[in-house]
Order: structure tokens, then C-alpha cells, then sequence
């Protein structure tokens, strides 16, 4: 890692892409995803199966594996080397990365809330902040009688960071195949492009169970569509928490923490208008247009973090 007078940046770049590796981990990774998903293909009832149970979380290791296979077989990097290259480690300074990764677990919720509060601005949500009547609508009746519907919904806000780290577990599987190796991979052609098209193949790679109506209830090329730009959207977050901390941990818990929110809109909306998805859900068009915000405000960042890099002396450099 570079050292320089104040600031702490990433590591140097390759000079230029090696395109074989990644094609190589994309075709693994998808392919790896339509193979674990055919349980819940060939059960009739799909989603509903009780395969799914433990189909999408060993789905979610997928991008992992792929991402091993390509690094320690395909280009023989030594195991040491890798999870440095993965962005695993090192885990200093640790001041940096807890910043970044409590910074991860406050922005994407943050997000999320955001894209529902844009997507009832533009009428494509109806809320209740009042009596929560959507959230009221699917809680256990013996849920509501014990505490107050409002207590109710601030206890869920409120274990949202302790659901991002539990959700971690499962994110790092995702996280080392999207931001650990294929966002590095791709950054020689720049950050932004890098950027944005690791989230176009991560939202590619969720076609298995989008086709089976996750996430959208659209069991057809629009929800794979849906997934590819909401994907896109989010992993812009995602991405530049990877860049700026130049660690995976941080991708992380931001992904955890996602997760954790997804279910927000359910919280807020109203009984009588439940809400479409594809318009006010973690991924719908609200949060497009909320990510969009943010994405104006990391590429000032990014500027201003490069005019800072480029103005002080570098003293070291550590491994390309």
C-alpha cells in the first residue's frame, strides 16, 4: 500500500486489463449460479421450494468460488498473495477500515431509505408513518399485541447493523467475486467503467431466481432488467467503498447492510396500496434515482480525492 503526507492510497493499478481471467471467472460465476438454483427449477413450486432454504445462501458463495478458482488455478497466485490481492487483507490500519465499513453499514440503508422516500415523492408508493398498516398487515397477531406497532418498526431500524454484520457471513461470498476480483480486475480501463460494469455482471448473474420471480415478481426478461440497473445502482456504493478502502470488508457489511434494509418499504407502506417493487423496493426506480444522487457526490469526492493523491509526495509503495 502506498503511504503518503496525511492521506493513505490504494495501491498502484495494473497497467492493463487481463480480459482471459475475467471471462473466465464470469462464465464460472453464472454458470455456478444457474447450477445451484436447479433445485428450485425443477421443484414445481420454484421460490416456494424448501430447497431455497439452502439453495440461495450456497448461491451466494458462488462468486467465491469462481473468484478461487481463477486466482490460486487459472493464474497460480500463491494463497498469501491472494488474499492480499482479494482484498481480504490486510486489516490496517484499523482505524481506516472500521470508517469505512461502519461508513458502509450507514450509507446503503441510508440508500434504501432514500429510494423510498424519492419513489413516494413521485407517487410510485403509497407510505403509512402513522399506523404502519403495511407492516401491521404480515406481523403474527401475537407480534402485535406484544409491544406497539411503532416500537415494533424502530426495533427493526434499529437492528439493522447488527443484521449487516450477521448478513456479512453471507455477503462475503458474494463480495469476494464482485468487489475482491473482478472490480480490481476491471479498474485499468477506469474506476467509473470498473465500476459500473461489475455491477452489470453481478445483476446479469442474479437471472436464475429473478426468473423464478425474486425479488420483482416479474418471471421474465423485465425483471432481469430490473436486477441488472438496480444492481448496477447499488454496486456503485459498494464499489467505491472497495476503491477508497482498498479492502473487501468494507463491500461487505455495505452489502450486509443492504440486505438488512431490503425490507424498509414493507415497514412504511400502507395496507391498502401495497408497494410495487420494481418502483419503491431496495432496487426499484426510487433507489435508481437516490444512487444517481449519490453517484454525483462520489464522483466530486473522487475528484478531490485524486487532486489530493496527485499533490503529495508518495514516500513508499508496497505490492502492485
Amino acid at each position: 500500500m502506498l503511504r503518503v503526507d496525511g492521506p493513505v492510497i490504494p495501491e498502484p493499478v495494473a497497467a492493463e486489463v487481463r480480459w482471459k481471467p475475467i471471462l473466465i471467472f464470469t462464465v464460472l460465476a453464472w454458470g455456478f449460479g444457474w447450477l445451484t438454483s436447479l433445485p428450485l427449477w425443477i421443484d414445481p413450486v420454484g421460490l416456494a421450494s424448501a430447497h431455497a432454504l439452502w439453495v440461495l445462501p450456497i448461491t451466494m458463495f458462488t462468486p467465491c468460488a469462481a473468484a478461487a478458482i481463477v486466482v490460486l488455478l487459472q493464474l497460480r497466485v500463491p494463497v498469501r498473495r491472494a488474499v492480499r490481492q482479494l482484498g481480504i487483507v490486510p486489516l490496517r490500519p484499523v482505524g481506516k477500515l472500521l470508517r469505512f465499513s461502519l461508513g458502509g453499514i450507514v450509507v446503503l440503508p441510508l440508500v434504501v431509505i432514500a429510494g423510498i422516500a424519492v419513489a413516494a415523492l413521485l407517487h410510485l408508493v403509497r407510505l403509512d408513518l402513522v399506523t404502519f398498516s403495511g407492516f401491521a398487515a404480515i406481523l403474527p397477531e401475537e407480534a402485535r399485541d406484544l409491544l406497539p406497532i411503532g416500537v415494533l418498526v424502530l426495533v427493526q431500524v434499529m437492528s439493522i447493523p447488527i443484521a449487516a454484520i450477521l448478513n456479512g457471513v453471507l455477503a462475503f461470498g458474494e463480495e469476494i467475486g464482485w468487489r475482491g476480483f473482478l472490480l480490481p480486475a476491471l479498474r485499468p480501463v477506469g474506476d467509473w467503467p470498473a465500476v459500473l460494469i461489475t455491477g452489470i455482471v453481478w445483476g446479469v448473474w442474479h437471472s436464475p431466481i429473478i426468473l423464478l420471480g425474486y425479488n420483482f415478481d416479474r418471471p421474465d426478461l423485465s425483471g432481469v432488467v430490473l436486477m441488472i440497473v438496480g444492481a448496477t445502482a447499488v454496486g456503485t456504493s459498494l464499489g467505491w467503498l472497495r476503491i477508497w478502502s482498498n479492502s473487501v470488508w468494507p463491500a461487505v457489511f455495505g452489502h450486509g447492510a443492504f440486505n438488512a434494509a431490503g425490507g424498509l418499504v414493507l415497514l412504511f407502506s400502507s395496507a391498502k396500496h401495497p408497494p410495487d417493487l420494481a418502483l419503491a423496493g431496495p432496487l426499484g426506480v426510487g433507489t435508481w434515482i437516490a444512487a444517481a444522487v449519490f453517484g454525483t457526490i462520489v464522483i466530486a469526492c473522487s475528484r478531490r480525492f485524486s487532486n489530493r493523491w496527485d499533490g503529495d509526495r508518495v514516500r513508499g509503495c508496497g505490492e502492485g
